[in-house]
């Protein structure tokens, strides 16, 4: 069973940890990033965390319920930073397109917890700006409701669905990424047009692309599909 969380107004320590620091959620959150850059997205334990704030493990469950809850904090500290990084102009789809790579930039940022978290919902107030961000610039457009939540759960999921996926690249070891990327050479650059003929005559362009991420692509499709339903007529 999760342990109880001590109110926000207890949760203070009243002496400095060890390094002279007094704790708060922040610092958690920003030491808990550290650790998953060091030891990966499956090395964020208590006991880890704890030796990096100087300060017992138990003392965490002063601010989360537990690991898990942790997890969601850290979640929407990373939409936070995307947020913080956006400045809104008033035109939809350049407002869009710069939210949708603002949240795909905070994510690689930290790949190791982009891994842990891009699947979470945090429920948290930074990620719930968010959405109510996104949803604003839609029925802004003049999306009818329907219409702009559908894009709504296209659009953040094709954010986070991709910072995973490329996060799970970036937190490889250097050599095994640089193997996978290799591959587009080494192997399908190589096979006979007689038995593949489609990726034999588009190896070259494969071997330039595959690389790197489509998330820029597939958010462009996105808001040209977005568009299209701007422009029928009486929508």
């Amino acid at each position: 069973m999760a342990k109880q969380v001590v109110p926000e107004a207890a949760r203070q320590r009243r002496r400095p940890t060890r390094g002279g620091t007094v704790l708060s959620e922040e610092i958690i959150v920003r030491t808990a990033l550290r650790v998953l850059r060091e030891h990966g997205s499956t090395g964020l334990t208590a006991r880890r965390l704890g030796a990096a704030l100087g300060a017992d493990p138990s003392t965490l469950y002063r601010y989360f319920a537990g690991m898990d809850d942790l997890a969601r904090a850290i979640g929407d500290e990373l939409m936070g930073r995307a947020l913080d990084s956006w400045t809104a102009t008033g035109d939809w789809r350049t407002d869009l397109r710069a939210l949708g790579r603002a949240i795909h930039a905070s994510y690689l940022a930290h790949p190791q917890a982009a891994v842990l978290t891009a699947s979470r919902v945090t429920g948290r107030p930074r990620e719930i700006a968010v959405d109510e961000a996104i949803l604003g610039i839609l029925r802004g457009a003049g999306l009818p409701d329907p219409v702009a939540v559908r894009v709504y759960h296209a659009f953040i999921d094709q954010s986070l669905a991709f910072a995973a996926l490329d996060a799970g690249s970036l937190a490889l070891a250097d050599e095994a990424r640089a193997g996978d990327e290799e591959m587009w050479q080494s192997t399908y650059a190589r096979l006979p047009a007689e038995s593949h003929p489609n990726i034999a005559a588009t190896a070259h362009l494969l071997a330039r692309h595959m690389p790197h991420s489509a998330y820029p692509v597939a958010l462009e499709i996105l808001l040209e599909h977005t568009a299209a339903h701007l422009s029928r007529p009486g929508a």
